[in-house]
């Protein structure tokens, strides 16, 4: 049976941004600024007043020329204010924000140099936001295929769960030491579901998430906050670079009943018009990958799609997950989980109403294996006297 690819939001009706009431300016730490979350909630929380350093990988910063009117073109379209260079390190715009440079699948040392930057630059770190999300498209067994798809699970795990544990993990001393901070790990609604096709980057997100629930119990006792944020699967595959795996004959659309998120992405992405006007040479993150969905069903090699979206659909897509961000971030009392949109928030429900009829179905095997209080321990059971 054909499946009918869900469509993003062409013009959602979002309430303006808001912020949690606050007396000073927050200093913010973002990774992945480059992308279109990255981009768009920097100008959010600049334009509010607060203050952020954004880690931004080297190739997109040699891109810029390491220039003002470069990164300013980049991150507000227009020029704006008198930013100061600093030669060697980064730039710093209008005072408020700084860019250093970031690998995605950085280690330790990169972590804490941004750390280092965002104390030196304003003191602190009130809110740190994980940003970085790539998925890579693939059944199980295509992904274990050859040595290449079996780099590709590596890889995943590099970029979507250690990237975020390292610079996590670099922050909370500066957080201690304050007795105060709030971390956001962005992941997605496929960390509540299984989903067909992206089973790799399903368990990456449930071990970010299983990080950061036990996280959150030890930095408590610190005043740490942390919050997992869930947009729809669109927002993190739409927006960043997507990896697909060669496919196996028995996982074609032709053979397989099951619909693969290779198809249901695939075509999406050919509903999706092309950015108005073209992007430029420089402007795109192409580096001369295929960009026709057609790419992410060849049975030959790994193929890389980014998918180019125009300004607007960029905006349609991102509005309710910045929303969520600027409402939650810094907050007194944030979620430990916030969902974002209606669909999501719908998806998961069913899901849990999944996991809690199973447990009513098997709750009496569930509850056969416990002692009845009365019937001693465990070790007297089968003993008897004269034995």
């Amino acid at each position: 049976m054909a499946t009918t690819p869900p469509t993003p939001h062409a013009h959602p009706v979002i309430p303006p941004f808001t912020f949690p009431a606050h007396a000073h300016p927050r200093a913010w730490l973002l990774t992945s600024a480059a992308s279109p979350l990255g981009v768009a909630l920097a100008r959010a929380i600049l334009a509010h007043g607060d203050s952020a350093v954004l880690c931004v990988e080297p190739c997109v910063l040699v891109d810029l020329g390491w220039s003002r009117s470069g990164a300013q073109k980049h991150w507000w379209g227009n020029p704006k204010g008198d930013g100061v260079a600093i030669p060697g390190r980064g730039i710093r715009v209008d005072d408020f924000a700084r860019f250093v440079r970031e690998e995605v699948r950085g280690g330790e040392w990169e972590g804490r140099a941004a750390v280092a930057e965002a104390v030196e630059a304003f003191g602190k770190i009130d809110i740190l936001f994980c940003a970085t999300s790539e998925a890579v498209i693939g059944t199980i067994e295509e992904l274990a295929a050859s040595q290449n798809t079996q780099t590709l699970i590596r890889e995943q795990f590099e970029t979507n769960f250690f990237g975020p544990v390292n610079i996590i993990k670099a922050a909370l001393p500066a957080m201690r030491e304050k007795r105060a901070g709030h971390i956001i790990a962005l992941t997605g609604i496929t960390s509540h579901l299984g989903t067909p096709g992206l089973g790799i980057y399903c368990a990456s997100g449930w071990a970010l998430e299983g990080f950061c629930d036990s996280l959150a119990y030890e930095v408590a006792p610190f005043n740490i906050k942390m919050t997992i944020i869930q947009p729809n699967l669109e927002i993190n595959v739409l927006t960043n670079k997507v990896s697909s795996a060669p496919m196996m004959p028995a996982y074609s659309p032709d053979s397989h009943p099951a619909p693969l998120s290779r198809s249901i992405i695939g075509g999406l992405l050919e509903r999706l018009e092309p950015p108005s006007p073209p992007l430029s040479d420089a402007d795109s993150p192409t580096d001369g990958h295929s960009q026709h969905p057609s790419a992410l069903h060849s049975t030959e090699k790994v193929e890389v799609i980014f998918p180019l979206l125009g300004e607007e659909m960029k905006g349609s897509l991102l509005a309710e997950t910045i929303h969520a961000l600027t409402a939650v971030g810094g907050h007194e009392n944030p979620p430990a989980r916030h969902i974002v949109g209606y669909e999501a928030v719908a998806s998961v429900k069913e899901k849990l109403k999944t996991v809690s009829e199973e447990l009513e179905d098997f709750v009496e095997i569930s509850g056969a294996v416990d002692i009845d209080e009365g019937q001693g321990d465990v070790g007297d059971a089968g003993s008897g006297e004269g034995a």
